[in-house]
């Protein structure tokens, strides 16, 4: 039986765009949409003295996201729930017997300041499984690029999210952009066995091998994904931003720290999920 696709859901614009989002991605894979509302105290802070109140209840919430859906979709297969705890924590539970969660890139009550939800952020850094923060502008929540970008990690971090990556470009009969971006040692010495010849060429080839390593099984299992790989020089985090305004999604791969609970993200993760000018897939990689 395939997981669902769950969606975090509480009413606010971000979350509505989650969901159709969502509906879109759902009927390429061919699963079910699981619209979640979580929420420890909604109840009792929406409520006034007389018992009246101006907001939405929870279920209120979740069955209009779910028409929403389905007026997107009508084919779509949509269920809901709505889960009295904290939404961090739920949505966290969810991820081990889903598809992928889904959030919005910002949340009910969050600071007008704040570029990430708070929610969005805690569930992409913690979730064992894909977390898939719906942003970006008009054209990359459209998916009208036709290309899926991955960021090319170290092996022991990019093999589910190479996977993933494969599969998302598969179910989209889309372009695959794989991109490895590499730096040159800021203190470099003459003893550093790639500096025999030229530095930068060396560097360069580094790179390019890793996404031999990378991409050899993913792309045969996959033979018929159009594959597009490059090699850049500069900081990962702003090749990928850069090249995130023609994409429709970038991927990214995570792992485990040890002794915390939770993935390393870094730079590249914080900055894509603050910043990217399309939705952003997290994809940790199991330990």
């Amino acid at each position: 039986m395939e997981l669902p696709l769950v969606v975090g859901v509480d009413g606010s614009p971000g979350s509505l765009q989650a969901v159709d989002w969502a509906v879109d991605e759902a009927a390429r894979h061919g699963v079910a949409l699981r619209l979640v509302y979580a929420s420890l105290w909604e109840r009792y802070e929406a409520s006034t003295p007389d018992g009246a109140s101006d907001e939405l209840t929870p279920e209120e919430i979740v069955a209009t996201a779910a028409d929403r859906a389905r007026r997107r979709d009508p084919e779509a297969k949509v269920s809901v729930d709505v889960i009295p705890d904290e939404a961090t924590h739920a949505l966290l539970g969810e991820a081990h017997h889903a598809f992928a969660v889904v959030t919005g890139s910002r949340g009910r009550g969050e600071l007008a300041g704040l570029l990430l939800g708070s929610v969005g952020l805690t569930v992409a850094a913690r979730a064992h499984g894909p977390v898939i923060v719906v942003r970006g502008d008009k054209a990359g929540l459209a998916g009208t690029h036709e290309r899926i970008l991955l960021g090319a990690a170290d092996p022991a971090v990019a093999g589910e999210a190479t996977r993933f990556a494969f599969r998302e470009a598969e179910a989209r009969d889309c372009v695959l952009d794989v991109v490895r971006a590499w730096r040159r040692p800021a203190h470099a010495t003459p003893e550093h066995p790639l500096l025999t010849g030229d530095p930068a060429l060396a560097h360069e080839e580094q790179a390019s091998a890793l996404l031999d390593a990378v991409l050899h099984d993913p792309a045969a299992d996959h033979p018929g994904v159009r594959v597009r790989r490059a090699t850049v020089e500069g900081p990962a985090r702003r090749v990928l931003l850069n090249r995130s305004a023609a994409a429709d999604l970038v991927i990214i791969g995570a792992r485990h720290r040890s002794g915390h609970f939770g993935l390393h993200l870094g730079r590249v993760g914080h900055t894509l999920l603050h910043h990217a000018q399309c939705p952003v897939a997290v994809v940790p990689q199991p330990e």
